[in-house]
């Protein structure tokens, strides 16, 4: 068999992928005080671009809702900037309700650290539409902007309910940053503003104040605030800004919503062509009970009682097997399929059939695959980052349309996990070999594109 999985040891991770992995830990609660008394208030400053805001349509029926006194509700859908605290979504959210002292405001936070658009087409309605939003502002930028992904939120949004105004809004890593700096657009956020202006969405460059102030010397993109005085430290890791650099994202955003409340704004009649044929407005986040069939070894457990709290916010059960052979399965009608599960030392790998056949897989995105000629794939689901610790993993992969079975079953080979975890990260498997001389599987959610037969 071939194994499909990541061979590449802790020690030979960029920082930014280490960060980024280890802040999966715990899924964060989905509400959270927009007021919170320990947020800084941030303010809109004296910087001016043009380019910074593009209002198009506007936010017509946020800021009409709003005007009226009525409650609102702000959705933040994005990666671990989003997720995080103090990274831009408190302080922005407590700028909006500084705009509306009367109005009760909740927040939503719908961030999951190193997810892009793909994960978050799929979890959009059990993590966001549900709670009835009034603005939903999407953040995919330094996580791939994967585009179908982002047009796929966008068209369920308007489906669900039109009047949910919707800005896409773009952070960046260290290189982005670098281009802004030097005049330019970096591409994947060129094409996630096609989308943007294809349906006449507000969207906002958060970087350009950081930019100038980079060009003028008076920041450093990426370094380590303990030794670096005198100027702005962006980030320390080259992807989540420090608290300084949050708060020039948040006061970006701040200028963004002064801008769109002042301009002449327009309701979007109907909603337009995809601009991407292949856009992802048919994803879905099912629950696995409903969806699957399990064999006798699989067992459903409360996730509090699996000893897995912290995850709780995404999966309210879990479905869990540890013998060779398990298998579970489903049929669906569409074009591509996956799950949302948790990874840790115990993790195993999955032997894999569709429409009865082994099948072969190519890489497409960081969880992104595709199927190609060829047979013996397995899923391992145990990688460099689940060395003594538990964290969030997804997987989608793509297939022709039509109706599609696929089955998985437990590996009879465990992982090489001394290899895949490398020469420094070895203590705990020493330490504790029965912990990963297992193959269990922690199932959570079952992805697909398409309708569940």
């Amino acid at each position: 068999m071939v194994l499909f999985s990541l061979l590449i040891s802790f020690d030979g991770l960029a920082q930014e992928q280490q960060l980024i992995a280890a802040s999966q830990a715990e899924a964060s609660a989905i509400f959270f005080d927009v007021a919170s008394p320990s947020v800084p208030v941030i303010a809109p400053g004296a910087f001016k671009d043009a380019g910074e805001c593009e209002v198009r349509g506007g936010l017509p029926s946020f800021f009409a809702k709003a005007k009226s006194g009525k409650p609102l509700r702000i959705a933040y859908l994005g990666g671990s900037i989003t997720r995080s605290n103090l990274m831009y979504r408190l302080q922005s959210a407590k700028f909006i309700q500084s705009m509306f002292p009367a109005v009760e405001i909740k927040g939503i936070n719908a961030g999951i650290s190193g997810t892009d658009a793909d994960l978050g087409a799929c979890r959009l309605h059990e993590q966001v539409l549900q709670y009835q939003p009034d603005l939903l502002f999407i953040e995919f930028a330094v996580n791939g902007g994967f585009v179908q992904g982002v047009e796929g939120i966008i068209r369920q949004t308007k489906k669900y309910n039109k009047n949910i105004d919707i800005c896409l809004i773009y952070t960046v890593t260290s290189k982005q940053l670098i281009e802004y700096e030097q005049g330019q657009i970096p591409s994947g956020i060129q094409k996630l503003d096609s989308i943007a202006r294809h349906y006449a969405l507000p969207s906002v460059h958060m970087a350009k104040e950081a930019a100038g102030l980079l060009k003028a010397g008076k920041l450093i993109e990426k370094g380590d605030p303990a030794k670096v005085t005198g100027k702005i430290i962006f980030s320390q890791d080259g992807v989540h800004p420090l608290p300084a650099g949050g708060d020039l994202y948040a006061s970006a955003m701040a200028r963004a919503l002064l801008k769109i409340q002042a301009a002449k704004t327009i309701k979007m009649k109907s909603l337009p062509k995809p601009l991407h044929g292949d856009n992802w407005e048919d994803a879905k986040m099912l629950s696995p009970i409903e969806v699957a069939k399990f064999s006798e070894g699989w067992r459903k457990e409360d996730t509090d009682a699996a000893g897995f709290k912290n995850y709780k916010e995404w999966f309210p059960y879990l479905m869990i097997a540890d013998k060779a052979g398990d298998t579970f399965s489903f049929t669906f009608q569409g074009s591509m399929f996956g799950f949302f599960d948790i990874g840790g030392p115990e993790a195993g790998q999955l032997d894999m059939l569709v429409d009865g056949k082994s099948v072969k897989l190519s890489k497409k995105g960081t969880n992104l695959y595709k199927i190609i000629d060829g047979s013996g794939e397995q899923l391992n689901r145990f990688n460099a980052f689940c060395n003594n610790r538990y964290r969030g993993q997804f997987l989608c992969i793509e297939l022709k349309e039509g109706l599609h079975t696929v089955t998985f079953k437990i590996s009879d080979e465990i992982p090489d996990k001394e290899k895949i975890l490398g020469k420094n990260q070895l203590k705990d498997i020493k330490a504790h070999p029965d912990r990963y001389n297992r193959s269990v599987i922690y199932l959570g959610k079952i992805l697909i594109r398409g309708k569940q037969i």
